[in-house]
């Protein structure tokens, strides 16, 4: 176990503190803590199971925020919750089987559409419209997909989730933002409880990063109730780009590599 000094503490709490804050509003605080850790010179298993145990508690935090409002659908949500934990825990346990140059390429080009519906469509955050799957087939087949997806990978699985409860459940915007904090809780925990058993977490790490991470989502959850879809919308378009252009200028990610080779 390597030893913690209180600087590296401190910093990756702040960080993890504006990570909760982004993710309870539009996800991708993944993004912002993952590669701190590793840059930090944490080993990447330790990274990751890290990671997963403060993502899941700023998840878990803004599904709290959101409850006490009273904007979370349990009977509609709960059956979907047991989906997305099984997803999420099967991921987890089948991350070396899925060929992750694929997922590299793809998530980019994935996340980029969900920022393009988002800035272009018609005003999709005032309105409930008609749904285009049932509860029980969003249940079945969406909600174990994009949980598994975050187990496997991980990164902008709020997001993904949010466009699925818009375009597929024909749900506002807030509300979607609600029930898709429910869900990326419970992929979370799946995963997490798998990575607990199989990773290293650094405790010290992960329980400061987890307590800042859930007073960061705390306040974005208050400001996404405040200020509603004003907030949401702009702020989600950013993020699912800025997380688009961090994965293709990873390392090793083919689409980058391509597009380099092609322009540059």
């Amino acid at each position: 176990m390597m030893e913690v000094d209180f600087t590296l503490l401190l910093t990756l709490a702040l960080v993890a503190l504006m990570a909760g804050f982004f993710d309870a509003i539009a996800g991708g605080g993944g993004l912002i803590t993952l590669p701190v850790l590793f840059v930090a010179g944490i080993d990447p298993l330790a990274a990751i199971a890290t990671n997963k145990f403060q993502a899941t508690s700023a998840t878990v935090s803004a599904t709290y925020a959101f409850a006490r409002k009273h904007m979370i659908d349990w009977r509609q949500g709960l059956p979907m919750t047991g989906m997305s934990f099984a997803g999420g825990a099967t991921g987890a346990l089948s991350v070396s089987l899925v060929p992750q140059h694929v997922l590299q390429a793809g998530v980019p080009i994935l996340l980029i559409l969900v920022a393009a519906y988002f800035a272009f469509s018609p005003k999709p955050d005032e309105q409930q419209r008609k749904a285009k799957l049932s509860i029980s087939l969003f249940c079945l087949v969406v909600a174990p997909v994009i949980g598994f997806y975050d187990g496997v990978f991980g990164p902008g699985v709020g997001s993904f989730f949010m466009l699925a409860c818009v375009t597929l459940l024909g749900q506002p915007l807030l509300r979607a933002v609600c029930n898709s904090k429910l869900l990326n809780a419970s992929c979370n925990l799946g995963a997490l409880s798998v990575f607990a058993l199989n990773g290293a977490i650094l405790w010290p790490l992960a329980l400061s990063m987890a307590c800042a991470a859930f007073f960061g989502a705390q306040l974005g959850a208050r400001c996404a109730v405040h200020f509603g879809p004003k907030l949401i919308k702009p702020l989600l378009v950013c993020i699912c780009c800025i997380m688009a252009l961090k994965l293709l200028l990873s390392t090793g990610n083919p689409l980058g590599q391509w597009l380099h080779h092609q322009f540059l």
